[in-house]
């Protein structure tokens, strides 16, 4: 039995030895799963914070362009607006031109003397004077005058508008 007893002691030593082995086998495979978990939780993390850096690029940029694309824009129509404005202020000089040149016509043409010669005359006048108004005002100045007269004149000046108005309606359906 003193054999037996070896035996079944050495057997026990060797089993302590493989649960001695096997627990630092499972210690160190659990402590290098904790470092994986950690090294995996890491990258996540830097992952996820490359993602919203470059998404936080991205939204500035959009906006930065969208800021852009309204700049342009705003410029643009403001460029749009002032070259309108360039060529009314032309056309107005022009049709004070040609004001001009009528009433230089009238004066040519129509004889001098008698009732008829006072009338064109009077006539080349007026038209001499809207012709120095429009080429010395500008729209501004125009619209000024215009809303100044309406508020002197309202009943005059509404039955005015209705008058062109019937006027260019007429010539319109022609």
């Amino acid at each position: 039995m003193a054999g037996n007893s070896r035996g079944s002691g050495q057997t026990r030593d060797k089993a302590e030895e493989l649960a001695s082995s096997a627990s630092q086998a499972a210690s160190s495979a659990a402590s290098q799963a904790r470092e994986a978990a950690a090294s995996a939780t890491q990258k996540a993390g830097d992952a996820a914070s490359n993602l919203t850096h470059k998404a936080q690029e991205v939204a500035s940029n959009l906006g930065h362009k969208a800021q852009d694309v309204a700049s342009n824009l705003g410029q643009r129509a403001q460029d749009v607006a002032s070259g309108v404005g360039d060529r009314t202020e032309d056309a107005l000089s022009a049709v004070g031109q040609g004001m001009s040149n009528l009433a230089g016509t009238i004066r040519q043409r129509v004889p001098q003397e008698g009732m008829l010669g006072t009338t064109a005359g009077r006539v080349a006048d007026q038209l001499e004077a809207g012709a120095g108004y429009l080429q010395e005002h500008g729209l501004n100045d125009i619209a000024g005058d215009v809303g100044q007269v309406v508020r002197q004149y309202p009943v005059a000046s509404l039955v005015a508008v209705f008058g062109f108005g019937f006027l260019l309606g007429s010539a319109m359906r022609r």
